[in-house]
């Protein structure tokens, strides 16, 4: 059905309400100009001014009250009927237009597609250390991020595709056209293909295509599986097209299809993987039977980050970063001794301590902890009689990785020897955090 056979204008929708508008402020001033001339008219002709009886409108002026009023009810009722046909041919418009979008729906796949911007709250799910990288790392970050396909794909959500639907009519994925990468979803929920041999006349179709091979890791991005199709009591009658198949944070897959070898084949939707849109970051989605599917807590092991340095010999004045030459521990890799600074491994809680002698009377000396440039500790010792005093100071902070920590000498005279190690600077990790 279209606007010639409706007999209409073909039209937009906001043309048409103007349109309308204008035909009822028309028919409004029509009306209220015969009530004002109706009522002149019997106010005239009773007070008997004939000068005033030459305005002529409908040709009723010289008629009785009753024949004006009746004229007036008549257009009236008049306006009445056109203002019905116009919204009558305005639902016919919308319903034609339902129509039309309806039947482009059909034809499509997916949904909706979904875009996610490098600032959409998936910003949250980025790698440890993101916040330390400069400018450009941060740019080359968002560009890799849109071509992500875990940022843009198309929600596929078709209950015929579940691994418990059985339909009369067969559908053939053959006969859709596919366009970069789409997501599975069961009413809603978030699903996976299945790994196993899928029943035939499931899933909506004759041969169930199901993925022949496990689900990749995070860590393997986007890899090619095979594709298998169940007929005849074999699982693999049918080798269709390989499709790629990538892993995102969140435990959900992204896929890429491709059309199938033949008909009557379609991509089906593991029902039984509903449960691992429940598991948590810290959980994985595990199997024995690919039936029965479970959320497991990971094993997180935590790193071991300990050093210990320190300075065999004497400082004196301003040292701006002290370079701890006798490296003892060294557990994780944190600590350059070419440098004398401390590079955090990862994010977490890290306890720091560090030392100092000093044995000139009336002499102040002072060490500076300083992280990221910020000078937080200090270690200060004061002779003040001939005798040697030492002092030790420790500072417990939450660092990100590759956060910097060294100590500077800012004042005064240190000294130790290759025995004693008293210019010392070390520190543990104690919390990581994920």
């Amino acid at each position: 059905m279209d606007g010639q056979e409706l007999g209409i204008e073909h039209v937009t929708f906001p043309q048409l309400e103007e349109q309308l508008a204008v035909i009822v402020q028309i028919k409004m001033v029509v009306f209220a100009l015969a009530v004002f001339v109706t009522l002149s008219s019997c106010l005239l002709g009773c007070s008997g001014n004939t000068d005033s009886t030459e305005l002529k409108l409908w040709s009723v002026e010289n008629q009785s009250m009753a024949v004006q009023l009746a004229a007036v009810f008549k257009e009236m009722e008049s306006l009445r009927c056109e203002q019905t046909t116009l919204q009558q041919q305005q639902s016919a418009l919308t319903q034609m237009h339902t129509t039309r979008d309806q039947r482009r729906g059909h034809n499509q796949v997916g949904t909706n597609i979904l875009t996610y911007g490098p600032n959409d709250e998936e910003e949250e799910e980025e790698e440890e250390g993101e916040e330390e990288k400069d400018s450009l790392d941060s740019f080359e970050g968002a560009s890799r991020r849109r071509g992500d396909p875990c940022f843009h794909y198309t929600v596929l959500d078709q209950a015929w595709r579940a691994t418990n639907t059985t339909t009369k009519n067969k559908m053939c994925d053959r006969n859709v056209k596919w366009k970069g990468w789409y997501r599975l979803y069961y009413k809603g929920k978030s699903l996976q293909m299945p790994e196993r041999c899928v029943p035939v006349n499931k899933c909506g179709t004759s041969s169930p295509l199901w993925l022949a091979g496990p689900h990749p890791r995070t860590r393997d991005g986007i890899v090619t599986r095979k594709v298998c199709g169940h007929w005849k009591k074999k699982c693999c009658a049918f080798q269709s097209t390989p499709i790629k198949v990538k892993k995102c944070r969140g435990n959900y897959y992204v896929y890429k299809f491709t059309h199938p070898s033949s008909c009557y084949l379609a991509y089906c939707t593991d029902i039984n993987t509903l449960v691992c849109g429940r598991c948590r970051r810290n959980q994985s989605c595990v199997s024995r039977d690919k039936i029965n599917w479970r959320c497991k807590t990971k094993r997180v092991s935590s790193s071991k980050i300990h050093f210990f340095a320190s300075f065999p010999g004497q400082l004196k004045g301003k040292v701006n970063r002290i370079k701890y030459s006798k490296v003892l521990v060294n557990l994780g890799r944190g600590f350059n001794k070419r440098t004398g600074v401390f590079r955090a491994p990862v994010k977490g809680v890290y306890q720091f301590f560090f030392s100092t002698q000093s044995a000139n009377t009336g002499l102040k000396t002072d060490l500076w902890l300083v992280i990221n440039s910020y000078w937080v500790a200090v270690s200060h010792t004061h002779v003040a009689r001939p005798s040697s005093v030492g002092g030790l100071s420790t500072y417990m902070t939450f660092l990100r990785r590759g956060a910097i920590v060294y100590v500077t000498h800012n004042c005064g005279r240190s000294w130790a020897n290759s025995a004693s190690s008293t210019i010392t600077f070390g520190g543990s990790l104690l919390a990581q955090w994920r």
